[in-house]
């Protein structure tokens, strides 16, 4: 039986197989769900093989609240010896196929990770294995060099156990299990700051930075102390207001790129409309949030958002799918063009980080 295996945070498989499980009927593909709970692994089993490229084909990735990374299964889960596992793998994979890339993966849980030293150990004869029967290509190990190709995943459920699959290069996160590797940076007043780094990596595309994340930009921050997010901001040679009755890192203060305002979030208007930035992740209703962020957006107050929304314990999926709502019918009821993607990312715990900015003239920007 062919599947669509999703991989997410431990803890939201429920909200994972919703999601995949609500999309795929929208296009008229159905099947049954099996959960690996607090393993952040989601099996989509589905009634016809054939959906699985076809709907990997239609749906974007980035499209998928709480899916970090997917692939579509090739084969059963394949019993591994203790000897010539490589030799296994490769007779299992034939040579119909070939792939661009090579994705070693296991569970994003403490077993996982005890994997992770021996899939790296494997990884190397394997590559090369692959390489010599040509099913793996002799471009190199970034599947970037082909980015209308295939990319090969292996998922170790044990040392013994492997599932393949394979997802499309253009439709599937360039990060091993979907996970980027940051750094935390010392300088940085608190761990948040990495939310709105992995934001920045995600959501905006690396040829635009120049343009969308660059120097001299005004950003305003709400629910900003002690300064992780204007960090992120500083660090990038913007000029930040940061707002919030907390107090503010000294260092950040220092910078000279910093002007903080201790006043509640929700009461705060700029004065000019020369804010490209609003970055918010304040503690409080999402439904507030959401909101206040189409407000800035609608009133021109800024050009791009950047935001998290906080979950709740229990009805999580739906309740973002009402959030993200609330901000869809404000801009539907303004007749404006919008981008607006959403995301449970790495560094994102019990809250989803959304992006929103509009892509025609704000239309209350000149009305009180």
């Amino acid at each position: 039986m062919t599947s669509i295996v999703l991989f997410c945070r431990p803890g939201f498989e429920k909200e994972c197989g919703a999601e995949i499980q609500e999309k795929a009927a929208w296009n008229e593909m159905y099947g049954y769900l099996e959960l690996k709970k607090n393993q952040g692994l989601v099996f989509f089993h589905l009634h016809v093989s054939e959906h699985g490229e076809a709907l990997m084909n239609k749906l974007p990735l980035k499209r998928l609240i709480f899916a970090r990374q997917w692939f579509i299964t090739v084969t059963e889960k394949i019993d591994l010896p203790d000897y010539n596992r490589v030799e296994a793998i490769t007779e299992a994979l034939g040579d119909e196929w070939q792939y661009s890339d090579l994705r070693m993966e296991m569970a994003d849980d403490n077993d996982g990770k005890s994997l992770s030293k021996f899939c790296r150990k494997l990884s190397v004869p394997l590559r090369q294995a692959l390489r010599k029967n040509k099913v793996l290509t002799q471009k190199g190990n970034n599947s970037a060099d082909d980015p209308e190709g295939a990319i090969l995943h292996a998922l170790f459920l044990s040392g013994q156990e492997v599932i393949l699959g394979f997802s499309l290069a253009r439709n599937s996160s360039p990060h091993v299990m979907g996970i980027p590797r940051l750094k935390f940076p010392s300088a940085s007043p608190s761990r948040s700051t990495l939310k709105l780094d992995e934001a920045f990596l995600h959501f905006i595309p690396r040829d635009e930075w120049d343009e969308r994340l660059t120097s001299g930009m005004n950003a305003v921050d709400l629910g900003s102390a002690p300064g992780g997010w204007t960090y992120q901001l500083v660090r990038r040679g913007m000029m930040v207001t940061a707002i919030d009755n907390g107090p503010m890192a000294e260092s950040l203060m220092e910078s000279g790129q910093v002007k903080h305002k201790m006043m509640d979030g929700f009461k705060y208007t700029p004065m000019k409309q020369n804010v490209y930035w609003l970055v918010c992740d304040m503690i409080e209703k999402p439904q507030r949030v959401a909101k206040l962020m189409s407000e800035w957006l609608l009133h021109g107050h800024c050009k791009e958002a950047m935001f998290n929304l906080k979950l709740p314990m229990k009805g999580r999926y739906q309740q973002v799918t009402d959030d993200l709502q609330t901000i869809k019918d404000a801009f539907s009821e303004h007749k404006v063009k919008y981008e607006l993607y959403a995301k449970h990312l790495y560094y994102d715990r019990e809250e989803i980080t959304v992006h929103a900015r509009l892509l025609s003239p704000a239309p209350l920007s000149n009305k009180e």
